[in-house]
């Protein structure tokens, strides 16, 4: 079975799970357009905005995918799970074969379109909502926007905001979305060297 994991963040650049890139081959730049933006408060980066699908506030950007070296699909789902720390209902998957699925994460309409065409059995992502509004450090129940988003930034400690630096900047430059191109011309948010 040919599997496809798709990834546009961490999951790309954090060489920190040796279990997860064992079962995974090379990253390639082509997989499908998705709405992201760095706009769910991560607990385990104290704070720092992480990219998800988000179809309210997210811009069109490629994401890369990798083939996964597992043949079972739930070895391939759970190796995301486990890597992405979370529960089933957080992972996207898609069946090329039946597209009837119960995911909590919806189904974007560009990945079967975009599996079909690269002959992909199964396609499967971290499929975490944005929380912005709930885990907002400024304001609880403050929608999401760049100015909301910024003011976030500043208000949580020094370790969050070194981690939400890591996290935009590390980013794979495909990734182009409202708040990383103002995040990435504020002189508080410059790039470490």
């Amino acid at each position: 079975m040919k599997i496809a994991i798709l990834a546009w963040g961490s999951l790309v650049w954090d060489d920190n799970w040796p279990n997860f890139d064992k079962q995974r081959g090379d990253w390639f730049t082509d997989g499908p357009i998705l709405p992201l933006e760095f706009s769910r408060v991560s607990a385990s980066r104290d704070g720092a905005l992480t990219l998800v699908i988000d179809t309210l506030n997210g811009k069109d950007c490629k994401v890369m995918y990798a083939l996964s070296k597992r043949t079972n699909p739930d070895d391939a789902i759970a190796d995301l799970r486990d890597r992405e720390g979370t529960i089933m209902r957080h992972i996207g998957f898609c069946f090329a074969k039946n597209l009837e699925l119960k995911c909590v994460p919806p189904v974007p309409p560009s990945i079967p379109i975009w599996a079909s065409s690269n002959k992909i059995e199964l396609v499967i992502w971290a499929g975490l909502p944005s929380n912005f509004s709930d885990r907002n450090a400024v304001k609880a129940g403050t929608k999401f926007s760049v100015e909301a988003a910024v003011a976030h930034l500043q208000n949580i400690s020094p370790k969050g905001k070194a981690a939400a630096a890591e996290y935009v900047w590390r980013a794979p430059e495909l990734v182009v979305t409202p708040l990383r191109t103002k995040l990435q011309t504020e002189p508080w948010f410059e790039e470490s060297k």
